[in-house]
């Protein structure tokens, strides 16, 4: 059985997963928009080479060498970039911007691998810091299926060929799928284990959320989460970018406007409370970013929502709730996109390693905070740290 789990290919692996939405690199961060919102994925990704354009990464020779996956973009991205000062003053400048500047300058996020890559092969690349691989789908497609996916919005085509892509939780997902083969390291506690970080990164529950910018980007990169905490470093709730892929780019005038208590509330899956709303719009005019909230104000007016821009609003009734980002509607397939809350998933150190696992993963997120009884925060788990116990007993029956 081992010897079988090890002659896994990443083709075995793409059984069943959807081909890539895709944008080119020449496409804007509004385009880039459009996409994600009208995508069940989290992230979309790009590509060097002009897909709108007929003929190319179809059958073009001379243009495969030049046409690969340079990166991917998400909500987060979005929201993060639309934070800093000089696009809450202009949202609609930065939006014609070219997706380029939402790229991450971090080389290696995004592989492509072939389909006979090796499951351990996968693995060392993730753990070497690959966020997702991109491979083809082996499955030829048919003419009807290709002249189809020619008119298809974002979808990549390369030589007749889609890709899709593998991240973390696949190859986890996977691994959970042969778990007893592992024996008895999945019953171990993560405690014994020895894979809880201390690395964490946090912020005080009535901060600013502004000040955990920073931090929700640099999470971003990590796969995992702002923890929010008390002045007795007990665990409150979180940041999550898994959350905040949920919402719309109008959160962030909420990160830019409430406190880090306060945003929880915002981007919790069942709205935020209408005088939250109202505080939004008032910081925002106090503040004179008459952009944004021009913004803010089209979202809800294009989603059939109305505001009064009286300087006598109030908490009651004048001010609605903003679309998107509070009912996390960006896709009416719940099964495909499982609504995120600013609850904290978490465990304790005593915890055994496969029920993290199913945790993590029955929560779609890479990660689980480690609490004592009393709720203080120990630390992080990580499908990297996972990743890293099964690879080394791999190893040793390799």
């Amino acid at each position: 059985m081992a010897v079988r789990l090890l002659s896994h290919e990443l083709s075995d692996l793409c059984l069943g997963k959807p081909a890539l939405r895709s944008l080119s690199i020449t496409s804007t961060v509004a385009e880039a928009l459009e996409v994600l919102k009208a995508s069940d994925d989290n992230s979309v990704s790009v590509w060097s080479c002009d897909h709108k354009a007929v003929g190319l990464c179809d059958g073009d020779d001379d243009y495969e060498d030049d046409c690969r996956c340079v990166g991917k973009v998400c909500m987060v991205d979005v929201i993060c970039y639309l934070c800093k000062d000089e696009h809450l003053v202009s949202p609609s400048l930065a939006l014609k911007e070219p997706v380029s500047v939402l790229l991450s300058k971090i080389p290696g996020l995004v592989l492509h691998v072939e389909p006979s890559c090796s499951l351990l092969e996968a693995i060392d690349l993730i753990l070497g810091g690959a966020q997702n691989l991109v491979v083809p789908i082996k499955t030829k497609l048919s003419n009807k299926r290709r002249q189809h996916q020619k008119t298809a919005p974002a979808v990549t085509l390369h030589k007749g060929r889609e890709f899709c892509w593998l991240t973390q939780e696949d190859i986890v997902r996977f691994l959970l799928s042969s778990i007893g083969l592992f024996s008895p390291i999945p019953a171990l506690s993560i405690d014994t284990l020895g894979i809880i970080s201390s690395e964490i990164l946090t912020i005080e529950y009535h901060s600013p959320a502004s000040a955990a910018i920073g931090a929700i980007s640099r999470s971003l990169l990590d796969q995992t989460s702002v923890a929010v905490v008390d002045s007795e470093g007990t665990l409150i709730g979180e940041i999550s970018p898994f959350t905040l892929a949920c919402c719309d780019e109008t959160v962030a005038v909420a990160i830019e406007t409430l406190s880090s208590g306060d945003l929880m509330a915002y981007i919790d899956c069942g709205g935020p409370p209408e005088d939250l709303v109202w505080l939004v719009s008032t910081q925002l005019k106090e503040r004179n970013l008459n952009g944004m909230l021009e913004h803010l104000t089209m979202s809800m007016s294009n989603a059939g929502f109305s505001s009064s821009s009286s300087d006598e609003e109030s908490p009651g009734a004048q001010v609605s709730p903003l679309p998107r980002s509070l009912r996390h509607s960006r896709s009416m397939s719940y099964s495909a996109r499982m609504v995120r809350r600013a609850e904290a998933i978490v465990c304790h150190p005593k915890s055994s390693l496969v029920a993290v696992m199913i945790q993590a993963i029955s929560h779609r997120v890479n990660y689980v905070w480690v609490i004592e009884d009393d709720c203080s925060l120990v630390g992080i788990v990580t499908f990297s740290d996972m990743l890293k116990v099964f690879r080394q007993h791999l190893e040793a029956i390799a």
